[in-house]
């Protein structure tokens, strides 16, 4: 015989809030998938970082000696997409002995997941020093935001 339990209005709350866990969990997981998806065969991937302002969203980009026409930039409002290529600049001399080859060449790829609420056509992007900075405004988010209702005070009717 199978014994059925009832949950509790307090165990509904924490089983909720573990749905949501594994549900974020999930989606970070898929996120590293697809960046690593990215990458591909004779790929590299550059390093970014994602900082955060009240104002805007920066992503700084390391690319040295890649060029703004060598670069594409793709950006909706779930996820902002730089692609290019790296080209590796050709000796002169035809037979190079490589001691060190710590560099990295070939097209690259990185999705970049956008969580927040940003205005696209806003964006821009500026390349110096080897140094990609892309500056995407957020819209202010007014969800959680609590409001004043005004009480217009009348007279009650007998």
């Amino acid at each position: 015989m199978i014994k059925t339990i009832r949950v509790s209005g307090l165990e509904r709350v924490e089983l909720k809030r573990l749905t949501t866990r594994v549900a974020r969990l999930f989606a970070a997981l898929q996120e590293a998938i697809e960046s690593e998806a990215a990458v591909g065969v004779n790929g590299w991937s550059p390093p970014v970082d994602v900082c955060e302002t009240p104002e805007r969203i920066c992503v700084l980009l390391e690319l040295p000696g890649v060029s703004a026409d060598q670069i594409r930039l793709g950006l909706t409002s779930t996820q902002l997409r730089i692609s290019g290529e790296k080209k590796r600049i050709r000796a002169r001399q035809r037979t190079v002995s490589h001691l060190c080859l710590e560099r990295s060449y070939g097209r690259f790829n990185r999705i970049i997941p956008l969580r927040w609420p940003i205005r696209v056509s806003d964006a821009r992007a500026e390349l110096a020093n080897g140094m990609l900075v892309i500056h995407i405004p957020k819209i202010r988010d007014r969800r959680g935001a609590e409001f004043r209702i005004p009480i217009k005070e009348t007279e009650s009717r007998k």
